[in-house]
């Protein structure tokens, strides 16, 4: 029997906290619950997690301030953030401290599931057999595998969140081809407008350059837009 996804869910309502805590679990997931930042540590100290769902309004250390803190530690865990703030502003502060996805509140159950199924699906996605020959592109040590939207650095998979994923592969459909943000952001369905890809184009430049600072591979041009010029 497979072992059940183990999803951490984190926030201060205890009655949203219950609802999730049993909806997840008809769903097949297996499901521990903190009130706070400090108590979703001690899980994380104990255990191991597939998942963060995690509340941003929280007293205490914010939700925003707790993905932050897990990110500077190298915790790369994927966070799903629920706030009821809907502003772009909101969530691109998400993104920004590390999240991988962010729905507001209030919201269906059915589409937690769904935006939880499909963080999963891409964290676990495994490398590729060494007799298959996807299509691939080379950027630097770095290989992304078009099809299967994997990057590889040395035979092991680094992992992209959903929204690098669909970045990297928009722009990589046509290499040296200049993408506009607004383009971005509807192939990609990032929320946010051209601050939210500007934001998942420093997360995916801290992944794939050698100095983040001075690209090489993912270059702005000016005025235009962005650009993917592999090797």
């Amino acid at each position: 029997m497979d072992e059940l996804q183990h999803i951490l869910v984190v926030d201060d309502d205890n009655r949203l906290r219950e609802l999730l805590r049993g909806y997840l679990s008809q769903n097949g997931f297996a499901v521990t619950s903190a009130g706070d930042a400090g108590s979703a540590r001690h899980q994380l100290e104990s255990m191991e997690f597939d998942l963060i769902v995690l509340d941003v309004m929280m007293p205490g250390e914010t939700g925003l301030e707790f993905a932050r803190s897990l990110r500077e530690t190298s915790n790369d865990v994927p966070i799903l953030m629920l706030t009821a703030m809907g502003e772009s502003s909101d969530r691109i502060g998400g993104l920004e401290a590390g999240a991988d996805d962010y729905l507001p509140k209030p919201f269906e159950p059915r589409e937690l599931l769904l935006r939880i199924q499909t963080i999963l699906r891409r964290t676990a996605m495994p490398a590729p057999e060494h007799d298959t020959a996807p299509e691939y592109i080379k950027l630097g040590s770095h290989i992304f595998d078009r099809e299967r939207a994997i990057l590889l650095n040395g035979g092991t998979v680094v992992r992209l969140t959903t929204a690098e994923a669909s970045l990297l592969s928009v722009l990589s459909e046509i290499p040296g081809e200049i993408m506009s943000r607004e383009t971005l952001t509807d192939r990609c369905m990032i929320d946010g407008g051209d601050r939210a890809i500007d934001v998942q184009v420093t997360r995916l430049r801290r992944k794939i350059e050698p100095d983040p600072k001075t690209p090489r591979y993912l270059q702005t041009v000016r005025g235009r837009g962005y650009v993917l010029r592999p090797d």
